[in-house]
């Protein structure tokens, strides 16, 4: 009995000791997230004072951001949220206190510039900063520390997009492929719910969308047959942006030229193809998501087949060459404008297969399926939970042992006959196909079974270098 009263009397100064710390720091971020997303929002509206095309500023942002980054805060290059994946695995959560403010700075003027990257990098980033600063201030153990920055992730997401339920998550699910950390999962609820009604009291308007679809109780084998195709499409579609993001960023670094170089040509490139096909796939994109959406169908018809497929390419060579910002905001467009060119060819459910596209392309790029369906219905409302989790979890299998965040560790595997090696990143884990299965499929005389799973062995069977 003895011994069961000082386990509870524990516990109890743990969990208070968190609530507070939790609660101190998603207040502290939320007041940083309600700052930057006005500063954001204030530099776009103002874009007019330029006196020409915003993007034609695009070559001189790109190398300029990448000036600024590498003299005060090289750790602040890049999306964000890999960043601090990678300083929660390699360096105890530490992380420098130069990385908050320039990050900032760097994003909101690649988004003034056309950059087609995304918000909650920074928003990431910056919660995870912030938390490392104040955990070094007061001189917390590594372990402590670690906790304090995976609630500043939480709180950064959940401020940023107004979803403090997915967003808590989404800051324990993302760092590890196959594990949610429960020891964190009360202190970064906390933080995200503070962060969310702290920028919400200091004015920060979120976007909830009503996609006007509900479902009685009655089973309908036909939308279920194409919700799980729809999982099968979107896992391809991860895929496909995962590919392009990493291939982009790797022929940029193999190209021999000065990096202020690339990133002017990258610019100016992206110039010239604005003025071919229009600015609709430069910064934040948010009136083209609100179009996918549409529950009526009419700003729907506005999304061409291609869109999902440009807005890669955008942004690949965005964050290839130089720029700072998040990669979810981009997902989201993907995600959207591909579930509505999925609906059109069904002829069936357009908006709601776009708010399946949504969640289930960010579930496929960065593993984060539980986060993503939370998502779902925080944004779209309890009616679409059970499509959403089909769909989400049906991409986060398709996409494979890959991700936009390659500092991601890899604690489980997607398949049976799929070997994870090593306890290193993703970039670093060897992941092979069982010898066993493929010459089981050889001499049932699958020859192109055969060929197929061989292909994906030797592909697979080898460690990736390193991102320089």
């Amino acid at each position: 009995m003895k011994k069961h009263v000082t386990e509870q009397t524990v516990i109890f100064f743990s969990v208070a000791k968190w609530l507070f710390l939790s609660s101190f720091m998603g207040v502290i971020i939320g007041a940083l997230m309600a700052l930057f997303l006005w500063m954001l929002e204030y530099s776009v509206n103002h874009r007019a004072v330029l006196g020409i095309p915003y993007y034609f500023i695009l070559p001189l942002a790109l190398p300029l951001t990448i000036f600024v980054i590498r003299t005060f805060a090289p750790n602040a290059q890049g999306h964000g949220t890999e960043k601090v994946i990678e300083a929660v695995h390699k360096n105890n959560g530490k992380i420098a206190v130069a990385v908050m403010p320039i990050k900032l700075l760097a994003t909101i003027f690649t988004i003034f510039a056309g950059g087609s990257v995304g918000k909650e990098g920074p928003g990431a980033q910056i919660g995870a900063g912030a938390s490392s600063v104040i955990a070094s201030l007061l001189n917390f153990s590594a372990v402590d520390r670690k906790k304090l920055v995976i609630c500043g992730i939480s709180a950064g997401f959940a401020s940023v997009f107004g979803t403090p339920i997915a967003g808590a998550i989404f800051g324990i699910e993302v760092l590890t492929i196959g594990i949610i950390l429960y020891d964190v999962l009360l202190p970064s609820f906390v933080a995200g719910f503070a962060a969310f009604t702290t920028a919400q009291f200091l004015g920060v308007d979120y976007t909830y969308f009503d996609i006007h679809f509900y479902k009685s109780v009655n089973l309908d084998l036909v939308l279920i047959g194409e919700v799980v195709i729809a999982g099968i499409f979107f896992g391809f579609v991860a895929d496909f942006f995962i590919t392009v993001l990493n291939d982009v960023e790797h022929v940029v670094v193999k190209i021999k030229y000065n990096r202020y170089i690339k990133a002017f040509v990258a610019g100016l490139v992206m110039v010239i193809a604005t003025l071919i096909v229009g600015d609709r796939y430069l910064g934040l994109g948010l009136n083209v998501i609100e179009n996918a959406l549409d529950p009526e169908g009419f700003l729907s018809t506005n999304i061409h087949w291609y869109d999902f497929i440009l807005k890669t390419i955008f942004t690949s060579i965005s964050l290839g060459s130089g720029g700072s910002g998040g990669i979810v905001t981009p997902i989201f467009y993907v995600g959207a404008t591909s579930g509505v060119l999925f609906g059109h060819l069904l002829h069936s459910q357009v908006a709601l297969f776009a708010a399946l596209g949504f969640v289930s392309v960010l579930a496929g790029t960065t593993n984060a399926p539980i986060a993503s369906i939370i998502m779902a219905v925080e944004l779209f409302g309890i009616e679409i939970a059970h499509y959403a989790a089909i769909s989400a979890v049906i991409a986060f299998l398709v996409s494979g042992h890959r991700s936009v965040f390659p500092s991601q560790k890899i604690a489980m595997s997607k398949a049976g006959n799929i070997e994870i090696e090593g306890d290193e990143d993703i970039e670093h884990t060897n992941i092979s196909i069982k010898t066993d299965d493929l010459e089981k499929y050889k001499h049932l005389g699958s020859q192109l079974k055969y060929k197929r799973l061989k292909w994906q062995a030797k592909r697979f069977d080898h460690r990736k270098k390193p991102r320089s």
